[in-house]
């Protein structure tokens, strides 16, 4: 039996992807199975124990340099991307992506059954077109996650579990630990996360509020703050970093995803933006604070029990929109430092517990401060 696994993105898609996964080697511990995915999410699944292969397209940079004088190159890595994904034989091949760009390849894929959603899923780019075994679409307003569960148990696999199974290593936690020596953060007082970027203008909350949340945590409650952010978000963390008066880690930069994985697990908790660490802390069983606005928690919030959403739901939310010039973002401007400060003490016990009324949606398995 060979499957092919098509989830090309983004971080928080193939992580919301892992449990199927799992759960198709649960169904089928002997097949060879094969993971189709591009390079931004490419360290989550190499050396994934459930997995007998990876194929990384590399998609973005091959666009970026085509017309470069790498060109030559260029068509020799996708010509060798191409044998790779067309030497095999495939039983299975599954569209978790359910866009035009990975129906194409599923299209372009050797295999027998090439399953996805049928027509009627948002944002779907009619990549239904090129499947030849179409499961009925899905409620958007069922978490992502699920939705790939239950892709799964219109094939026949079920599973009454979650498991996520990061690939992290032992080199991954010396490197973090080597890191946080660096910072003198030692484990001797309870490590907080925080990662305030995210791609989205929207979802972005403001510097100076990160930096005073994160004062308050040092100052008031004797906690290690470390920032996170890939290597384009160093200027926002150094700004955040400028404006507190307490110390605080910057691994901006710094880790890969494993690595970053590996650090999540030493922290008590993460204060994120709607972004893909947000759903890696997730995975590895770290408690997190999201900050969301103009997007829905219960399709992509932090799944599973122990988070918290802080959310102030105003009636324009979610928008689900990358710009906002009619309310200037009022679902997260309207987001208060007391408000997140709130929902940290609450998870980690510490201080005076400060009260709230958690609204739930079902089957999102956090609660909501709105």
């Amino acid at each position: 039996m060979n499957i092919l696994i098509v989830k090309l993105s983004a971080i928080g898609d193939v992580i919301h992807t892992l449990p199927a996964l799992n759960a198709i080697r649960a169904h089928y511990p002997k097949a060879h199975i094969t993971w189709l995915v591009e390079t931004a999410a490419a360290d989550l699944v190499i050396g994934h124990r459930a997995l007998d292969r990876v194929i990384v397209s590399h998609r973005k940079r091959w666009i970026r340099e085509l017309k470069g004088p790498g060109r030559g190159q260029v068509l020799a890595d996708i010509r060798r991307f191409w044998h790779a994904l067309r030497d095999t034989d495939y039983d299975i091949i599954i569209d978790f992506q359910a866009l035009l760009k990975s129906a194409v390849l599923v299209w372009l894929a050797r295999g027998k059954r090439k399953i996805g959603f049928d027509r009627g899923m948002q944002h779907q780019e009619h990549s239904y077109l090129l499947l030849n075994e179409r499961i009925p679409p899905m409620d958007m307003e069922v978490h992502a996650l699920t939705r790939g569960l239950m892709l799964l148990k219109a094939i026949s696999i079920e599973t009454s579990s979650v498991v996520y199974d990061v690939p992290v290593s032992e080199r991954d936690r010396r490197q973090v630990k080597s890191i946080l020596d660096e910072n003198g953060i030692d484990g001797s007082r309870l490590l907080v996360a925080i990662n305030p970027v995210a791609l989205w203008e929207t979802k972005l909350w403001f510097n100076d509020r990160f930096a005073a949340l994160a004062d308050r945590l040092v100052r008031e409650y004797g906690l290690d703050v470390v920032f996170t952010g890939g290597p384009g978000d160093r200027e926002t963390i150094a700004d955040i970093r400028a404006k507190m008066t307490e110390k605080a880690a910057d691994f901006s930069g710094r880790t890969t995803l494993t690595m970053l994985a590996a650090l999540y697990q030493q922290a008590a908790l993460l204060v994120t933006t709607d972004t893909g660490p947000m759903h890696l802390a997730a995975a590895v069983d770290t408690r997190v604070v999201a900050l969301f606005g103009p997007t829905a928690p219960w399709r992509t919030g932090p799944y599973g029990q122990g988070h918290t959403v802080v959310r102030t739901a105003p009636p324009c939310s979610p928008c689900f929109k990358r710009q906002c010039d009619m309310h200037q973002c009022q679902c997260m401007r309207d987001i208060t430092v007391e408000m997140v400060l709130a929902a940290v003490v609450d998870h980690l016990d510490i201080g005076n517990r400060v009260s709230f009324i958690p609204n739930r949606r079902a089957g999102t398995g956090f609660q909501m401060m709105e």
